[in-house]
């Protein structure tokens, strides 16, 4: 009899900044809108079922769209109201997630511009690949 096997992968399509900083969310998005001609808005929380049989942990979420790319920002808390979204990361505060297409150009020049924020500690880019806990950054 031949077994076959079913490989699931799960489709990544976004690039992850992990931002580092003392502020409260509504503050760095603040400083994000003002330094980088965002205009981000608050939207309501992301619940994530982190633990199985169990409510539901939910994390802060603003959201932005640049309309000439279609690209969507999402500026997620990693700190919810019971653990964290990213439990490997406790370090980093918030992440902001891009999705669609971005320039790896516009990409660099964005990280940049946050690092120069100088409330802000780092801004770096993550692989969403090499996080365990992946599956949470999926809504």
């Amino acid at each position: 009899m031949n077994k076959k096997f079913l490989k699931f992968e799960i489709d990544l399509d976004f690039v992850l900044i992990a931002i580092t900083t003392s502020l409260k969310d509504y503050r760095v998005c603040y400083l994000i809108n003002k330094y980088l001609n965002f205009f981000f808005v608050k939207t309501d929380d992301l619940a994530v079922d982190i633990y199985p049989a169990t409510a539901p942990v939910y994390f802060s979420l603003y959201t932005y769209n640049w309309e000439a790319s279609e690209t969507d920002f999402f500026f997620i808390a990693n700190k919810g109201t019971d653990g964290y979204l990213i439990p490997e990361m406790k370090k980093a505060d918030y992440f902001l997630m891009i999705k669609n297409y971005i320039d790896d150009n516009d990409l660099e020049n964005l990280i940049s511009a946050i690092n120069k924020i100088p409330e802000i500690v780092a801004a770096v880019k993550i692989d969403p690949k090499k996080i365990k806990s992946r599956e949470n950054l999926l809504f």
